[in-house]
């Protein structure tokens, strides 16, 4: 059993991820760690995890984890990722694991001179509907693929949230940009070549709040909008020459929608759904991670975690140019 530290007692951690891990058949959440040890004990009692620390350097100096989870605001993820595996302890830290492309080069440093697994916890990728959608189109399903469409937006006006505030990391590119860019290269295998975009911010907050982008990959295009001002919409469609894939579901499985996965014939009179009951994509995370550690699995890379950062990096720049932007 690979033995989780949590590193902050985030939302997110305690809504999704230590429940996940708790749930796992491998692995088990053995310490919370916070700036406020009285927090840190009650969300350990609330998980009945075993041990509590008031620092978070408490916690990567003991023995009692082998592995740490970080779900800190975005802008501290890199520093507590270089900490954590210069402590020895394996690392799966929450996505963006950077801001820019060239921080991700101290993290595969980090990695190599410690001997530890560090991945950015993209729970996505393990979800059975984008292994699906990966198996259509490598079968031929849909002919020659020529375009990807794709939207994710929701409504979020707190000044106090941290996607709200530049200097925690905040911003709609960081947060759910990255999740159109990670599973179309990931289910094609393509990266892509050259951006343009459009980018809009906030005069209150200085985030992104709206991003229309258009990248060639060579052979296809993705076309995306992103936005968190928005009425919430998630879509991702698949179109090639044969037919086309819609994913029901493909960012938030099961709490946006179906898990689903649609293939359409050219014709657009025939049709097959897939459906997939309740993955949760968050506990196969925990679970590829942690077999990932004993050598036995696979767990998205540092590389291509730098390389989905280099396409977000071509947005920005692209948004400040006319034409196109190589990534």
């Amino acid at each position: 059993m690979l033995r989780f530290g949590i590193i902050s007692t985030a939302k997110i951690a305690q809504d999704h991820v230590i429940p996940a891990i708790q749930d796992a058949e491998n692995c088990v959440v053995s310490a919370i760690a916070s700036r406020d040890l009285s927090r840190a004990r009650a969300v350990a009692d609330r998980f009945s995890a075993p041990h509590a620390f008031g620092s978070y350097e408490e916690m990567l100096a003991s023995d009692v984890i082998d592995a740490v989870y970080i779900p800190l605001p975005t802008s501290q993820h890199v520093e507590w990722t270089i900490k954590a595996a210069d402590a020895g302890k394996h690392v799966l830290c929450e996505k963006p694991i950077a801001l820019k492309a060239q921080e991700i080069d101290t993290l595969i440093a980090a990695r190599d001179r410690n001997g530890v697994i560090i991945s950015e916890a993209f729970m996505v990728t393990y979800a059975p509907v984008w292994a699906k959608v990966k198996a259509l189109l490598s079968s031929g399903a849909i002919g020659t693929l020529k375009h990807v469409q794709g939207a994710f937006s929701y409504f979020n006006r707190d000044p106090q949230n941290m996607r709200n505030i530049p200097e925690l990391g905040g911003g709609a590119l960081p947060d759910i940009g990255v999740y159109p860019t990670i599973v179309t290269r990931v289910v094609t295998g393509e990266e892509p070549k050259r951006v343009q975009a459009s980018v809009e911010r906030d005069r209150e907050f200085g985030t992104d709040i709206y991003s229309s982008v258009r990248a060639d990959f060579g052979s296809f295009e993705l076309s995306f909008y992103l936005a968190t001002q928005l009425a919430a919409r998630q879509l991702m469609v698949f179109h090639g020459t044969d037919g086309y894939i819609e994913v029901k579901s493909p960012f938030n499985a099961n709490r946006w929608g179906a898990e689903e996965v649609e293939l359409t014939n050219q014709a657009h009179n025939q049709s097959q759904i897939f459906r997939f009951q309740d993955s949760r994509q968050y506990k196969l995370e925990a679970e590829a991670f942690a077999r990932a550690v004993t050598g036995e699995g696979e767990v998205v890379t540092l590389e291509s975690s730098k390389n989905n950062q280099l396409f977000i990096d071509a947005i920005y720049r692209a948004a400040d140019k006319e034409g196109w932007e190589t990534v």
